[in-house]
């Protein structure tokens, strides 16, 4: 009797202690090791990221961003809601993921090897070159030993590691200070207030950000292209990683990588210092009076698109005319004027109504399958070269193995409207293609430069507002008659 129980004994301490080594993989324990599990049973993904041009904002009170849109997809790939929470610097990112606060980083951030030692990257979905910026007007450096001026750069950010390298390798005595409170961003716009003499910033956030401050120059290339990606938590439990591969596996088989790409990087390209200043100042001059207008008559497209568009066409003057005589600030001729009642072509708000009403027209016959957020592009182009020719660049698209519904694959085949040995193959021959690719390509760029400047302009007067606030609080008021005592 004494050796069973003894043997009970035994069995029963193997019992607990394999118990325990179970205990967190047991469903009704709710801690299972398994990521996916985890996210599927919390039904959230927890996505934190930093606010930027590319990466997340918000545009009429809905989020938008290039990572924000990813994350949402991801989200829904999951079969689960998407938490976004918006850190003010990188450090604080980075934070969530040690604190177990996020499932993912999704922020623009350049792949880094020093950041690999605690957490994990994730695909790439696109690439980057660092850049030393400065502002116009100060002396050009001519590399990081060249240096004038205070660098300071973001605390948590990869650019930390490729100053080390270049002072350990190259330049020994560069040196840099640290902003444990500001965003690459903010230091970028900094620089351009000439608060700072350099920071450090990637080459697609610098694109976008000089359609805001043109005065932010670019000095040289620290870096080549790099990638970027999303980081999670570094653990034993691959299934994130392996969720996160076939999600993008999946976005690049059907097209929908392609697209996101065009739409927040396919227009950044070459920048134009002296075009993006004149257009700023009509922003500051111009706009005001006649921006009722737009919001008035803007119908499926965001009123600032609509000002943008009619800024290619006319810089927002009324009596512009041009040599095949089109007129008005949305540049009416005289048939789709008489189509949409437009008596005077010259009259801001007659030539502004008539615009958005025919650029509905074009929307509305843009084929079906062209998804919606691409349809305004291929509007677009229709109205500068004319409806026949959009399709033209359609057919030769599908016929050189691309795909007609996507803006990223037709834009290419505009310019060949214009070659014979291409025009020769379309049922409506020769177009001017090239000018219909550069009329939509600046029209997304003067809509990023009016989004951006605008936002940018409400920023400084809430800081006012704050700063006039506080120094209202720290003296308050003291009546008359206290003041003479």
């Amino acid at each position: 009797m004494k050796r069973l129980k003894l043997n009970y004994l035994f069995i029963g301490l193997v019992m607990v202690l394999l118990a325990l080594a179970l205990w967190p993989s047991i469903p009704w324990y709710g801690g299972a090791t398994d990521r996916i599990a985890q996210i599927k049973s919390r039904g959230v993904l927890r996505v934190s990221t930093i606010n930027s041009p590319l990466t997340y904002y918000t545009v009429n009170k809905s989020p938008a961003g290039m990572d924000y849109e990813l994350a949402k997809r991801f989200a829904d790939y999951l079969g689960v809601k998407l938490e976004v929470t918006v850190r003010p610097n990188l450090s604080d990112l980075f934070d969530d993921l040690e604190d177990d606060k996020a499932d993912v980083l999704a922020a623009g951030l350049i792949y880094n090897n020093e950041r690999l030692a605690h957490f994990r990257a994730g695909p790439t979905y696109y690439s980057v070159s660092q850049q030393l910026v400065y502002r116009i007007g100060a002396t050009r450096p001519k590399n990081l030993g060249d240096l004038k001026g205070r660098l300071i750069v973001a605390s948590g950010s990869a650019y930390l590691s490729t100053l080390r390298g270049s002072k350990e390798n190259q330049y020994p005595d560069l040196d840099w200070a640290i902003s444990t409170d500001q965003t690459p961003q903010t230091l970028l716009q900094a620089v351009a207030d000439g608060k700072i003499d350099y920071t450090v910033g990637d080459s697609v956030t610098i694109g976008l950000m000089q359609r805001i401050h043109p005065q932010l120059a670019v000095a040289f290339d620290i870096t080549d292209e790099e990638p970027v990606t999303w980081y999670v938590q570094r653990e034993q439990d691959d299934s994130l990683n392996a969720a996160m591969l076939d999600f993008y596996n999946q976005m690049g088989e059907e097209g929908a990588m392609a697209r996101l790409d065009e739409k927040y990087l396919g227009h950044v390209g070459t920048f134009d210092y002296v075009d993006t200043r004149t257009f700023l100042r009509a922003i500051d001059g111009t706009l005001p009076g006649i921006q009722p207008l737009f919001e008035k008559y803007a119908q499926s497209i965001d009123w600032r698109l609509l000002a943008a568009i009619s800024y290619q066409e006319s810089h927002w003057n009324p009596q512009a005319t041009s040599p095949t005589g089109v007129r008005g600030m949305m540049m009416l001729t005289r048939n789709t004027a008489d189509s949409l009642n437009v008596t005077d072509r010259t009259d801001p708000e007659q030539s502004v109504r008539g615009g958005s009403e025919y650029l509905v027209r074009m929307m509305e016959k843009v084929p079906a399958g062209i998804p919606d957020d691409e349809r305004i592009w291929f509007a677009l182009a229709a109205y500068n070269m004319g409806y026949a020719h959009m399709l033209d660049a359609r057919k030769l698209t599908e016929k050189q193995q691309g795909n007609p519904d996507s803006w990223a694959d037709v834009k290419l085949r505009l310019p060949m409207l214009s070659q014979k040995r291409y025009y020769s193959q379309t049922t409506y021959g020769f177009a001017r293609g090239h000018e219909a690719y550069a009329y939509v390509e600046n029209i997304r760029k003067y809509q990023i430069s009016l989004v951006g400047y605008l936002e940018d302009q409400e920023r400084k007067l809430a800081q006012k507002a704050a700063t006039e606030a506080e120094l209202g609080n720290a003296y308050p008021a003291v009546p008359p008659q206290l003041a003479m005592n």
